[in-house]
């Protein structure tokens, strides 16, 4: 384990001893020094979000209801669960009137974190559905604005990639290993008319890939460009691509945030490189963008009404 993952443990279980010293009540288990984070009961996963002293009920359940239990991922419960950490973030900007302190902040090209999006609690989604690309499991956005100008926002904290094709993971005992079987190349392979798995069964990634991309979609490419930079793609097709099938590439960009101590994040990592790469092949590079969360809580810091999410922020995870 990492230097990284060891200290951020070790903060999670002091915060859960500060704040749930009654620990049968809300977690899991007690200490236990074996490299696994402090995780939520699913009752009181809730618990998760950070949350103003003394919100009113009201506030409360329009905090909770930005993610619907229904929409949490696998994960939720555990202090490391990166949607937790977004829904503390951006659910709390939106229901306090505070996602105006957002455009005040730049990525780190020191560009506008969103453009010319005008960013309104009316025009921000936590958990967005995507549902125009055919996917058998439409794409979810962990954070979307919506509007003429587009931003599809891609939350990462502990995660050591940015999400990879599932298609060259299948293994022999999946039920649909023999027809959707991938070797992690874009050729034709067990029978099938189609250069991808996924397109062959109707997913149009690449009806759209050569609008944003300088990647073809009628030659075989070894290994596939979207193997490794799965999610990346999907999240900038959903923010460059309208409904309706037409390109607007000046019209959207997708921000990644990252916690700047995670090495995946740094130079040689699974995460900056999928960044990098994806990035390059960007006919439009500036579509991709990245931003760490310590710029976006700095700036925070600065807004006296937010110190309680900030000294929090800083407590339970050290941001």
């Amino acid at each position: 384990m990492s230097d990284y993952k060891k200290d951020l443990i070790a903060r999670f279980w002091e915060y859960q001893r500060e704040y749930f010293a009654d620990w049968q009540k809300y977690c899991e288990r007690p200490f236990q020094p074996d490299g696994r984070p402090p995780v939520f009961l699913k009752h009181t996963a809730h618990h998760n979000i950070l949350m103003e002293p003394g919100l009113s009920p009201i506030r409360q359940k329009q905090l909770l209801d930005e993610v619907p239990a229904n929409a949490r991922h696998r994960w939720f419960g555990s202090m490391s669960s990166s949607q937790a950490l977004a829904q503390s973030i951006f659910a709390n900007l939106k229901i306090h009137n505070c996602l105006h302190y957002l455009a005040e902040v730049t990525d780190e090209s020191e560009e506008p974190l969103f453009g010319s999006a005008q960013v309104t609690p009316s025009n921000l989604t936590l958990e967005y559905v995507v549902s125009f690309l055919r996917e058998p499991r439409p794409t979810n956005l962990d954070v979307f604005i919506s509007g003429d100008y587009q931003v599809a926002i891609e939350c990462k904290f502990t995660e050591t990639e940015v999400g990879t094709c599932s298609r060259p993971g299948l293994k022999k005992r999946d039920s649909n290993y023999e027809a959707d079987y991938c070797d992690g190349n874009y050729s034709r392979q067990r029978g099938r008319k189609t250069r991808c798995s996924l397109t062959e069964i109707g997913v149009l990634y690449w009806k759209y890939v050569p609008e944003l991309f300088a990647w073809r979609n009628d030659i075989d490419h070894e290994p596939c460009p979207l193997h490794k930079n799965y999610q990346l793609v999907r999240n900038l097709l959903a923010a460059c691509i309208r409904p309706d099938g037409s390109s607007s590439p000046k019209r959207g960009h997708v921000l990644i945030i990252y916690d700047e101590r995670n090495p995946a994040f740094k130079e040689g990592g699974h995460g900056f490189t999928a960044y990098e790469e994806t990035r390059a092949a960007l006919k439009t590079p500036s579509l991709l963008r990245k931003c760490s969360w310590q710029r976006i809580t700095g700036h925070l810091r600065t807004k006296a009404d937010l110190s309680w999410l900030t000294e929090l922020l800083a407590v339970k995870y050290g941001l």
